[in-house]
């Protein structure tokens, strides 16, 4: 029989702790005990795991004990506070928010792009998963980087409002009620009403005018990647229940024609092209939810300069961009590391 690991599973009740609850189990993964853990105004709830009830326990210090593995969704406060704690309890953690990303003791990992920086979690006991923008974007980036070298990324994102998490999704789905029925709409998540609306801000915007979102794909796309690549990137959000899509444009080192990025795409892990334009077959947010790899099409040169490739890059942001990498981090953990 082989080993199990305690899991514990931490912001358990928000969207992405589901979501991390739900991949444990459609992978598979070997658990011997679960913990559920949330703030106190959720703790007595009660969940399931593979169709067993979970109680919901109030995160302390003191949660850790007896736990390998602590997957953690419960942003960026909780994460310095409480994984270092965990840490010390003898649990690696594995956390989705940008608490430790630039940290340069703790590895940020994309499974697909660079699983060998999984090993450095001995530092602090820590592992980063990126921002979900940045992840769909280097899974499909990698295979073209290897083959010649990216000088120069620019990219848009359009994303949707799940990565705000589940009171953004009901804002959404409550406003666009409300307008269909000829009411005015409240803003309580966004600045602006989202719903028939396109946002060009996602967190807060910094001195030199970009969005802390728009900078993290620029520093986390240069440690994932190990090379420094000029990133400028402008993020949206759009009335979008589950899924981030993206347009990126590339200049390379060398030339890339599109049947060679076909070529390299087709036979990159987490990736599936879909490209054919001629029957109007493309990536699209409704295709890519509710599973776990990056879609890519729309690929053509970019004829204004010499070595120039565009793509449209659409994944389900809840799974691979959050719940899928982490759970994949954990199973290449237990596979290669831990004993």
């Amino acid at each position: 029989m082989s080993k199990l690991w305690n899991i514990a599973v931490v912001g358990a009740t928000g969207a992405v702790g589901n979501q991390m609850i739900e991949c444990l189990e459609e992978r598979n993964f070997p658990v011997g005990k679960i913990k559920y853990l949330a703030s106190a105004r959720s703790a007595g709830e009660v969940m399931e795991f593979n169709g067993k009830p979970v109680l919901v326990e109030e995160l302390t210090h003191d949660s850790f004990e007896g736990i390998d593995i602590a997957l953690f969704s419960a942003g960026g406060d909780r994460s310095r506070e409480f994984c270092p704690s965990a840490a010390r309890a003898g649990a690696v953690c594995i956390d989705n928010s940008s608490a430790w990303r630039m940290d340069p003791d703790v590895p940020l990992v994309v499974p697909e792009v660079n699983p060998h920086a999984i090993a450095r979690y001995t530092n602090k006991g820590i592992i980063a998963n990126p921002n979900c923008s940045t992840i769909q974007m280097v899974v499909a980036l990698k295979p073209l980087h290897d083959y010649a070298a990216i000088k120069r990324i620019v990219v848009s994102t359009y994303q949707a409002v799940s990565g705000t998490g589940k009171k953004a999704i009901d804002e959404l789905r409550v406003q666009t009620g409300e307008l269909l029925n000829g009411r005015p709409a409240k803003c309580d998540i966004y600045p602006h009403r989202i719903a028939f609306n396109c946002l060009p801000q996602i967190d807060s915007f910094e001195p030199n005018g970009y969005t802390k979102e728009e900078m993290k794909m620029v520093f986390e796309t240069k440690k994932i990647m190990e090379a420094e690549i000029r990133t400028t990137a402008t993020t949206v959000r759009v009335p979008v229940f589950y899924g981030h899509s993206e347009s990126v444009n590339i200049e390379t080192e060398k030339k890339i024609t599109v049947a060679k990025a076909m070529e390299l795409l087709k036979r990159a892990p987490g990736v599936d092209v879909v490209d054919d334009v001629a029957n109007g077959v493309y990536p699209m947010p409704i295709d890519a939810a509710g599973q776990d790899l990056t879609l890519v099409g729309r690929i053509r040169e970019d004829d204004s300069i010499e070595n120039g490739l565009n793509l449209w890059v659409v994944a389900d942001n809840i799974r691979k961009g959050a719940a899928t990498n982490a759970v994949q981090i954990a199973e290449i953990l237990i596979e290669k590391y831990l004993k």
